[in-house]
């Protein structure tokens, strides 16, 4: 095998990959899941406002 037909073989396979990953990801399964993570950002928030301050050990706020 020359390196020629290597190069060959590494790419139709890169390309095999490529149109698999693009079939997958246009599929119908799929897209339910993405469409739940496009909504991710826009979920309640745990995390306290940053105008609320902060508190020391003592319970005075800083700030």
């Amino acid at each position: 095998m020359e390196i020629n037909d290597a190069r060959i073989v590494v790419t139709v396979l890169g390309f095999v990959c490529f149109i698999a990953i693009s079939l997958w990801a246009y599929s119908k399964r799929a897209s339910k899941g993405f469409e739940e993570a496009a909504l991710l950002p826009f979920g309640e928030d745990d995390l306290p406002s940053p105008a609320t301050g902060r508190q020391t050990k003592e319970g005075n706020q800083n700030g």
